[in-house]
C-alpha cells in the first residue's frame, strides 16, 4: 500500500524536473526552491529528534523511580498496598512514556523518508527501483516488536501473586491450575488462541479477546502482534481453541502444588515471540522471581528437544488438544 503514493510523488517530481529543464533559465530558481524545502524539513526533523530525547529522558526518570521503589521493597517480607499501588502507577506511566517515545521516533522516520524523496534519491538508482520504503517500515516494525516484547515481560513480572489464607483452596487460573469449564474470558483478556495462519498452518498465538458469543460459543480475538500488518489480525475461534492465561502466579515456596511438574507437557511462549509451542518442564522456578526452565519440542536436535529456555509463569499453560477437521 505504501509504494503507490510514493511512486506517484516520484512521477510528479520527474515532471517538475523536465519542465524546469525545458524552461532553461528557471532551473536555478527551481534548485533554490528545493533547497529551501529541504532546509525546512531538516529543521522539522531536528525538532522531532529533540522531542524524542525529551520523551526518553522522561522515560528514564520513571524507570529510575521504579528501580528505587524496588530497592526500598527489598526489606519487606510482603508487598504492602502502598508499594503495590505505587508500582502499578509507575509501570503504567513507563508504558505511556514508551508509547509517546515510539510515536516520536516513527514521526522522525517518516520525516527522513520524506527528505530522501525530496532530494531525489531515486536519481542514483535504476528507474524501476523504489525508494527504500520497505527498509523504513521494517525498522519501525522492529521497534514496535521490541516494545511489545518489553511490555509482555513487564506483564509477567508485575503479575499478582496468589496470597491465599491458610487452608484456602487454590482457585482456577492460579499457576498451573486450569480455568473452570464454565469460565468465560472477558474483553481485553490475554489468551492463547489456536488459529489458522495465512500460510494455512495451525498455530497457537498470544491474542486479546474482543468478544464472546454465548450462543455459538465462539470468541473473536485479535493477534497481539501487528508485525508485517497495518492493523491487528482478527480471528473467530471456538471456545475449545482458547486457553486463558493465569490470573495469578504462585510462590513456589508457599504453593508448590500449583506449579507444573518436571517432565510435564505444556504449552509455552517461545522467548522473543508471540507464539506458543509444546514443551516439557525442565525445572520449576525456585522462588517468586524465577521462571520455568522448559525444553521445546524441536526435531532439529538429536534428542528432539531444544536446550533449556526460561519462560515466565504467566506464559506456561496446560496443553489442550484440538479436534482435527
Amino acid at each position: 500500500m505504501g509504494k503507490t503514493p510514493r511512486s506517484g510523488k516520484h512521477a510528479s517530481s520527474s515532471g517538475v524536473a523536465s519542465t524546469a529543464a525545458a524552461a532553461g533559465g528557471s532551473s536555478h530558481h527551481q534548485k533554490q526552491k528545493v533547497s529551501s524545502t529541504i532546509a525546512t524539513m531538516l529543521n522539522e526533523l531536528s525538532t522531532l529528534v529533540r522531542e524524542t530525547q525529551s520523551e526518553r529522558e522522561a522515560s528514564e526518570n520513571t524507570l529510575s523511580n521504579t528501580a528505587k521503589t524496588h530497592d526500598r521493597m527489598k526489606n519487606e517480607q510482603r508487598i504492602s498496598p502502598y508499594f503495590k499501588q505505587k508500582l502499578q502507577g509507575l509501570y503504567q506511566t513507563a508504558l505511556q512514556d514508551a508509547k509517546r517515545e515510539l510515536a516520536q521516533v516513527e514521526q522522525a522516520l517518516d520525516k527522513v523518508a520524506e527528505i530522501r524523496q525530496e532530494i531525489g534519491e531515486k536519481q542514483s538508482r535504476p528507474a524501476t527501483q523504489p525508494l527504500n520504503f520497505e527498509d523504513i517500515q521494517a525498522r519501525k516494525s522492529g521497534m514496535r516488536r521490541g516494545m511489545l516484547m518489553t511490555v509482555l515481560q513487564q506483564y509477567a513480572q508485575e503479575q499478582d501473586v496468589w496470597r491465599g489464607k491458610q487452608g484456602e483452596s487454590i482457585p482456577p487460573l492460579t499457576g498451573a491450575i486450569p480455568a473452570d469449564e464454565k469460565h468465560k474470558c472477558k474483553p481485553e483478556d490475554q489468551v492463547a488462541a489456536r488459529v489458522r495462519t495465512e500460510d494455512g498452518e495451525e498455530q497457537w498465538i498470544l491474542a486479546e479477546v474482543v468478544s464472546y458469543n454465548s450462543h455459538n460459543h465462539r470468541y473473536v480475538v485479535d493477534d497481539i502482534d501487528e508485525e508485517g500488518h497495518n492493523e491487528k489480525r482478527r480471528y473467530h475461534v471456538s471456545k475449545r481453541r482458547i486457553i486463558p492465561l493465569p490470573r495469578y502466579k504462585v510462590d513456589p515456596k508457599v504453593h508448590p502444588p500449583a506449579l507444573f511438574k518436571p517432565k510435564q507437557l505444556v504449552l509455552a511462549l517461545y522467548p522473543q515471540t508471540t507464539c506458543f509451542y509444546r514443551a516439557v518442564i525442565h525445572q520449576q522456578p525456585v522462588d517468586i522471581s524465577n521462571e520455568y526452565s522448559v525444553l521445546f519440542e524441536d526435531t532439529t536436535y538429536t534428542d528432539g528437544y531444544s536446550p533449556p529456555l526460561e519462560v515466565p509463569q504467566r506464559y506456561v499453560l496446560p496443553v489442550r488438544e484440538t479436534r482435527k477437521k
